[in-house]
């Protein structure tokens, strides 16, 4: 049988997310335990896929081709699979997202106005590596309501077509077509055509890859771009603690995108910081780079212009000495890329006016950049990071996931009433309640 076409796969997709909106929290949250169970059950088939996609990754990597921040990326373990499976399970057991009341409005007696969560519809996904991505996005698109089209990298082909196929037999009481996997490039520049079909997409790479996908498609694009974040090590700062959260936040998993590129010290504690944070550093193997002050201090590499724009994603981290906070802040926001930024210092009032001032998505006090996760966040897990700011800010959940619509229920209320020369007011009173069909005014 030959493999349906994108066109057909999206309308599927589009078919299935209409009946998806209607299914209940409980058998969506059993369809995920299902998922989770079955994950379990197929490890070795997954690991031995993942395995093929390993193999020619290190191949590609030996040849200049690949990173080793890319095959790391690549690499799934039973430790790995058991924590997917224990996101997966985390996911089920959120908030039924779907049917909430956010608001409800009385408009006048028996005329009263819900603004209710619903899913957004079919949501499309491109991603990079990881093949645990397909698992988390397809998780949360299934706890929310929508229907999910899941296009992972070339680089892990094998594993993502193997996990795709132990999520959709795992869940064959969902709508069917629930979920699609495409895997050709061109099947992405077919798909960024159907406007009519699909809500919204979501790009996991770099800015240009992200700015492509916003060139070429009407579809609202919610773009997961680079993680070029900081640490400021203030003039306030504990120097014991402040070392301990720098090199966790760039040691702990370098290949991540909430990992530190840039550290930025105070020039104050410069002289106290650098020597041993530049040991501890380099014990890890971690390559360093300066600029001239910091070379003053320390024997490492010299750092370019270029390094302060630069997602690294692996062991190797660019160092500045900066005069003051404001210098600090001026530097994060010229160089940054508004994902998660940090501060380290002892003084609240310094802590505040850093986090304020920075135009990031995440900003933390006193804590590693790696805290920016769905998971950690208790979202259960994240389809990705949005450094935009329109319609979903950081690590997208369930609530990025959705959006909401107006139910307004009446008794043959007519807008001639509130119109003319002596109308009828309206009370427009917030009260607390929940929609349920046909209520009218039965609030009491």
């Amino acid at each position: 049988m030959s493999e349906p076409s994108t066109e057909a796969k999206v309308g599927a997709a589009e078919s299935a997310a209409l009946d998806l909106a209607n299914v209940s929290d409980e058998a969506r949250s059993n369809a995920l335990h299902a998922i989770a169970d079955a994950i379990e059950d197929a490890e070795d088939e997954i690991l031995a896929a993942n395995e093929k996609d390993v193999e020619a990754g290190e191949e590609k990597l030996a040849a200049g081709e690949y990173s080793q921040a890319l095959v790391d990326r690549l690499k799934l373990s039973p430790s790995k699979l058991e924590s997917i499976t224990e996101m997966v399970r985390s996911v089920a057991e959120q908030d039924d997202p779907l049917g909430e009341t956010l608001e409800a409005r009385r408009l006048d007696d028996g005329l009263e106005l819900y603004k209710v969560g619903v899913p957004i519809g079919v949501v499309a996904t491109v991603f990079e590596s990881r093949p645990d991505a397909l698992v988390q996005i397809a998780a949360l698109s299934l706890k929310s309501g929508n229907a999910a089209i899941l296009k992972g990298g070339s680089e892990a082909s094998h594993s993502n077509r193997v996990l795709y196929e132990v999520i959709r037999d795992a869940t064959e009481g969902m709508p069917d077509g629930w979920a699609q996997l495409i895997e050709a490039r061109e099947d992405v520049d077919r798909l960024l055509e159907m406007d009519e079909s699909v809500d919204l997409v979501m790009p996991r790479g770099s800015s240009a890859f992200v700015q492509y996908i916003q060139d070429n498609t009407k579809i609202p694009v919610l773009g997961h771009t680079e993680g070029v974040c900081h640490v400021y090590v203030d003039s306030e700062a504990d120097l014991e603690m402040a070392a301990d959260v720098a090199y966790d936040a760039k040691v702990q998993y370098p290949a991540v995108c909430n990992a530190v590129e840039t550290l930025l010290v105070h020039e104050a504690v410069a002289d106290d910081f650098l020597p041993g944070m530049v040991e501890r550093y380099a014990e890890a193997g971690v390559e360093l780079r300066g600029d001239e002050r910091v070379r003053d201090v320390v024997d490492v590499d010299a750092a370019s212009e270029a390094d302060w724009t630069q997602e690294y994603g692996d062991l190797v981290l660019s160092m500045k000495v900066v005069d003051s906070l404001d210098d600090a802040v001026s530097h994060v926001n010229a160089n940054g890329s508004k994902h998660t930024e940090s501060i380290l210092t002892e003084d609240a009032e310094r802590a505040g006016d850093f986090m304020r001032r920075i135009d990031a998505a995440s900003v933390f006090h006193n804590a590693s950049t790696r805290f920016a996760d769905g998971y950690r966040y208790g979202l259960g897990a994240e389809v990705g990071i949005s450094t935009g700011k329109i319609h979903a800010r950081g690590p997208v959940g369930l609530d990025g996931l959705t959006t909401y619509k107006y139910y307004l229920e009446g008794d043959g209320h007519l807008v001639a009433s509130y119109a003319g020369e002596d109308p009828t007011p309206f009370l427009h009173e917030e009260f607390d309640g929940e929609w349920v069909p046909g209520r009218l005014s039965r609030t009491e």
